[in-house]
């Protein structure tokens, strides 16, 4: 009797670790599409994952670097609850924004022993290609009966630019790495097809979506990939094809044209008029940030106290308005956690690129995730963002636990 309810408890712990993987594929897939239905996918994966790890598993991860810094830095902010001057509420709201780091050991314990982590990274990749497509197809329908979608920019279907150009620029470059591998092992099939797909989504944030963010980082990506399959020959390869790139951009997107031509416009007009814009107030904010760290250099204001420190009504916040963002991921946390909070962020981006010093398709993508998310740090809270943090979690979290797989066998 004994032996058989062992059998049933095992087989049924099997069973639910495969629902679990399944429901890690589905927060991939639903993710490029809908913030709703991509957060009530992680909840039940998490109903289903947990009960298929034991004490062993999580206490090998929170051990080590990657996975201890993320549950190291939320507990952090628990205790700069205690300090910060602001209301309970707001508090607990500032702590919201932490929580998703603690799903970065649960991942890294998942898919170290499951051999399905590679198809969450193929389910984001189908789903964002849906996207693209539906994303050129409505664009073609606004060009012929101006048809859009109310309150989003022609092309947009869901979702902001912001998000849509970052996570077409996830999918473009790991489909050059992807390329280049194929090339390299004379598969010229594959890579001229991963290449024309990769085209797709860099032609979407060149035409459709030019976030300023994602443009910014593209030169610096560029790069990096160049060296990291090529050398020195590759990141004067990348740099080349880079400028080749871009000068058709620039002639073929009006739209391209006209958002780096306002952030320059933007950017002067504050500095000799203080014109309010979307350049203008990320530029008070960093300057206000600096102001405030000083303050509390080592252990910052507390968790929650962002809004109360840039001020509130009408002669406080950032051109009378209220802020509750620096946009920059650095002056979040050090705002509220000081240079303490910020060395743990340094120390867990850095332990992060150390999961994928391998080669390979999962390492360059996993070293894609983080530098992209270090990268967009200086102009946004990403970390933060309901979308761009759970992209950079899952990303981190599966594709770090499918290396750790890799490097064990």
């Amino acid at each position: 009797m004994t032996d058989t309810t062992s059998a049933v408890r095992g087989f049924d712990r099997a069973r639910l670790a495969r629902v679990a993987d399944g429901l890690a594929v589905g927060v991939a897939v639903a993710m490029p599409w809908s913030i709703s239905a991509s957060q009530i996918l992680t909840a039940l994966w998490l109903l289903a994952l947990i009960p298929t790890l034991d004490i062993a598993e999580l206490r090998r991860e929170l051990r080590t670097a990657a996975g201890g810094l993320p549950v190291l830095l939320w507990l952090l902010a628990l205790a700069g609850m205690l300090w910060a001057d602001v209301h309970w509420s707001e508090r607990y709201d500032g702590l919201e924004g932490f929580h998703k780091l603690l799903v970065i050991p649960l991942l890294l314990a998942q898919f170290r022993r499951s051999d399905r982590g590679i198809y969450v990274v193929y389910g984001f990749l189908a789903s964002c290609t849906a996207l693209a497509i539906a994303s050129w197809a409505l664009l073609v329908l606004w060009k012929l009966w101006s048809v859009y979608v109310p309150g989003k920019i022609p092309g947009l279907l869901v979702k902001d630019y912001i998000a849509q150009s970052s996570e077409f620029l996830i999918c473009a470059f790991g489909l050059l790495g992807f390329a280049a591998e194929r090339w390299q092992k004379g598969d010229t099939r594959f890579a001229l097809g991963s290449l024309l797909l990769a085209g797709v989504f860099l032609a979407n944030i060149f035409y459709v979506a030019p976030g300023r963010t994602a443009l910014t980082i593209m030169p610096a990506l560029l790069i990096i990939f160049g060296f990291y399959y090529f050398g020195w020959k590759g990141v004067a390869a990348a740099t080349v094809a880079g400028v080749i790139v871009a000068a058709a951009a620039w002639t073929a997107s009006p739209f391209l044209r006209a958002r780096v031509m306002a952030s320059f416009s933007e950017v002067q007009a504050y500095e000799t008029q203080n014109i309010e814009s979307s350049s203008a107030i990320r530029l008070e904010l960093w300057r206000k940030s600096l102001g405030i760290i000083a303050k509390a250099p080592i252990i910052g204001h507390g968790t929650g106290s962002i809004p109360d420190q840039f001020g509130r009504g009408p002669q406080g916040g950032v051109f009378g308005l209220l802020a509750d963002n620096p946009h920059n991921q650095v002056f979040a946390v050090a705002i509220q956690l000081g240079l303490i909070g910020t060395a743990i962020l340094a120390a867990m981006w850095l332990a992060h690129l150390a999961l994928f010093r391998g080669v390979g398709s999962v390492a360059w993508i996993g070293v894609l995730m983080v530098v992209q998310n270090i990268a967009s740090a200086p102009f946004n809270s990403h970390l933060f963002d309901s979308f761009h943090g759970w992209l950079y979690v899952f990303g981190v979290g599966v594709l770090g636990g499918v290396a750790l797989r890799e490097r064990s066998a």
